[in-house]
């Protein structure tokens, strides 16, 4: 019960800080320029296919490829948008409490210390399950409607991205135990840096067939193992043509194994785990 007092809290902060109704809107308008963009895109594209010497079987492959790529695109976009979100809605939550001895009065209350930490991570968990179905489902019910065209394994591919933003979760959360909001801030936003230079080093190291590259984007992933979801939820929602062609955005030449889930998992549990601890034993 008193889980749910602070997940309800977490809500209500979250609502005085208008950051609903910033998200909503803001994503609103994401969809809107995507679906404009993409709708002229796409008739351009057709309208060159139907003048070119394809029958109606290639031009049935051509528009799932133009879809397909174009959804990673925009799901490119929403990652980076979710990474941001997560990390900014978080980073001062435990912090910023103990700076402005707010979780004095908290800790007061008939409340154990992990019930504290435990209702806030609910509760950002619960906003950003919302904040991935509505910007990533969003993105791809609008390519559905325009084109017909659905990406495979949905339902993993968006769970990875949403692990992907519980792990930024973890981080903010061992760090506010830590540090200030602001070294928080420079924490969780480094490890990001980290991680999404070493995805591409990994992968420029496979095309290249360096194995030191390699090695050094598989250490930036296990420092920091976000980007490696994403890569792996990009994977699994693009059609299987386009994998046999040479986008580098999206195309991987370096695949995470599904080892890596786990090990993801495992490093988010164990970073609630040790903020869980220090929290209990922080003088307060």
């Amino acid at each position: 019960m008193n889980i749910l007092t602070m997940t309800n809290l977490t809500f209500r902060e979250a609502w005085r800080k208008k950051i609903f109704w910033l998200a909503l809107v803001l994503g609103i308008a994401f969809l809107i320029l995507f679906g404009i963009g993409f709708y002229y895109i796409y008739q351009e594209v057709m309208q060159h296919s139907r003048n070119g010497l394809g029958g109606p079987a290639a031009r049935n492959i051509l528009r799932h490829e133009i879809s397909g790529v174009f959804l990673i695109l925009g799901l490119f976009a929403v990652n980076f948008l979710i990474v941001m979100m997560s990390a900014l809605t978080s980073v001062d939550s435990v912090s910023g409490e103990i700076s402005s001895h707010t979780i004095q009065t908290i800790a007061t209350k008939p409340i154990r210390r992990w019930e504290i930490i435990g209702g806030k991570l609910l509760g950002q968990t619960i906003m950003l399950m919302v904040y991935v179905a509505f910007m990533a489902g969003g993105l791809i019910f609008e390519v559905y409607l325009l084109t017909g065209y659905l990406p495979p394994h949905i339902l993993p591919g968006l769970s990875l991205m949403l692990l992907e933003g519980l792990i930024v979760f973890s981080i903010t959360t061992l760090g506010g135990v830590y540090f200030s909001t602001l070294a928080n801030g420079v924490l969780v936003f480094m490890l990001y840096g980290i991680a999404f230079a070493g995805s591409w080093v990994e992968q420029i190291g496979a095309v290249m067939q360096s194995e030191a590259a390699l090695q050094v984007g598989i250490l930036a992933s296990l420092i920091m193992p976000s980007e490696a979801m994403w890569r792996m939820a990009s994977d699994l929602m693009q059609p299987a043509l386009v994998r046999q062609q040479a986008f580098p955005l999206i195309n991987l030449y370096s695949k995470p194994s599904a080892a890596m889930v786990i090990y993801a998992a495992i490093y988010m549990a164990v970073l609630i785990a040790l903020a869980l601890r220090q929290f209990n034993k922080r003088d307060l």
